[in-house]
């Protein structure tokens, strides 16, 4: 798929560049909040260029929750420690 392709796809939008945590990030990542609770959930769509990976990194809350990926356009690939690497295509959600 070409940008121009995914760009039509990608229905939340690139958003800013994601400087804020490129140091997590191996290539270039975009951020566009799409919108806070007011029980400290957030919201926010993640795009990554082809060939941006995300570094190894843990989600800690104190009670419930974590974090929750929903694959909208193109594809990636995602992966917990010890188990198998799962590709995520549009449409997959997966809960940690």
């Amino acid at each position: 798929m070409n940008k121009e392709e995914f760009d039509k796809l990608n229905v939340f939008g690139l958003g800013q560049p994601n400087d804020a945590y490129a140091e997590y990030f191996t290539g270039h990542s975009y951020l566009n909040p799409i919108a806070k609770t007011g029980n400290g959930i957030s919201f926010a769509n993640v795009t990554f260029e082809p060939g941006c990976r995300n570094n190894w990194h843990i989600h800690k809350a104190k009670s419930g929750g974590g974090q929750v990926l929903i694959c909208t356009s193109g594809f990636g690939y995602y992966q917990e420690e010890g188990k198998k690497v799962q590709r995520l295509s549009p449409g997959d959600i997966v809960v940690i």
